[in-house]
């Protein structure tokens, strides 16, 4: 590899572009990454709930995190040497009535035609798995597989092993441009440097749509505001993630005891944050109450501090991943809209295998930048 020159230059040092760069340095690839700020993981690859779930996804993403679940995540921090904190407990999505039900029904009958161990279960089931839960839980999906893991130790240890392995982060190097070489996207363009690669995977979160954008390619993702909070240490309840059929609530406790939980107050779109991502005093009181109703045990613990976060919300829900036929050597990885870090090593991985042999194990057309078309 030269300076400015690697068999793949990665644009985003999230957890997806750790994971990817990961994958390709271990199959003897060279790989720049490129981190327009000042630190690795400096979005929500390192401050998220932590799900590591496949109930309640679209089913065009279930195999890749399907895949990434049994293959990938139960050995990830030996292999990584870190603590991911990994744990397959299991997901409680929970719901107070009829219409919860036939919402967490139609979830779990698409999970389980995807093949996916998920069943539906009434309050007394849920409570004999998870005893703190209140008497107006009256139904739940349960999905014994799924689990959550630590986003910070995890991105770190795909970013550890990376460079280990011979990639090169570059942070504080802002991309402002992609460039054609006879009609083949090689070069990327920086207030101070232009580097080449044979191929570019853009996983910039909300930046990729700009990036992708100056050689012709609108992935069509908008701004998503959410956020988050942490309690103080409690002593250990359960282990399970948690979600609602609403999802006004998710989150999970964590190894050293405190609660992780995300959510929304419904008026995010409204917000005015003059284009920063701040919290609001209305979310964070909101994202109580709900955990209140199901967890009256948790009604005293004490916030530690909030934040907030732009995720990068596709069309549809569902991220975009793979080539761009229109642009040869351009491969994309965005549009997470806010669910990305239980299927970013799934996502390294398999786009790994496509920039190195053109394949992947994992059907992912469903997810390519071309099914975005007008409805007529």
């Amino acid at each position: 590899m030269k300076n400015n020159h690697a068999d793949v230059i990665i644009i985003g040092g999230g957890i997806i572009g750790c994971a990817t760069a990961y994958y390709l340095s271990k199959a003897g690839s060279s790989v720049i990454v490129l981190e327009g700020s000042d630190h690795i993981g400096n979005g929500g690859s390192s401050r998220n709930g932590g799900g590591v779930r496949q109930s309640g996804r679209d089913p065009r993403e279930l195999p890749l995190v399907m895949y990434g679940i049994k293959n990938l995540w139960p050995t990830l921090s030996e292999e990584l040497e870190v603590d991911c904190e990994y744990h397959q407990d299991g997901n409680l999505r929970l719901g107070k009535n009829e219409e919860h039900a036939k919402i967490l029904t139609n979830l779990a009958n698409k999970a389980r035609a995807c093949g996916l161990d998920v069943r539906m279960i009434d309050g007394d089931e849920v409570r004999r798995i998870n005893p703190y839960l209140s008497e107006e839980v009256t139904v739940a999906s349960w999905c014994p597989t799924d689990g959550h893991a630590n986003p910070l130790t995890t991105t770190l240890g795909f970013y550890k092993m990376a460079r280990r392995l011979g990639a090169h982060f570059i942070t504080g190097e802002k991309v402002v441009a992609l460039k054609k070489i006879k009609g083949h996207v090689r070069q990327v363009v920086t207030p101070n440097n232009v580097y080449e690669g044979d191929q570019v995977f853009v996983a910039a979160g909300l930046a990729s749509r700009q990036i992708a954008g100056t050689v012709g390619i609108d992935i069509p993702m908008t701004s998503s505001l959410i956020e988050a909070l942490v309690t103080e240490a409690e002593p250990h309840m359960f282990d399970q993630m948690l979600g609602t059929a609403e999802a006004d609530f998710y989150g999970h406790q964590t190894k050293h005891g405190s609660f992780v939980f995300g959510g929304s107050s419904g008026l995010e779109p409204f917000r005015k944050d003059n284009g920063t991502p701040i919290t609001s005093s209305i979310t964070a009181p909101c994202i109580c109450r709900g955990i209140i109703k199901y967890f009256p045990d948790l009604a005293d613990a004490k916030i530690v501090r909030t934040w907030a976060g732009w995720s990068d919300k596709s069309a549809d829900g569902v991220p975009v991943l793979g080539t761009v036929e229109e642009v040869p050597g351009l491969v994309l990885a965005c549009g997470f809209t806010g669910h990305g870090f239980g299927i970013a090593p799934a996502v390294g991985d398999q786009l790994a295998k496509l920039m190195l042999t053109g394949k992947t194990d994992i059907d992912i057309s469903a997810l390519h930048y071309n099914r975005f078309k007008a409805k007529i």
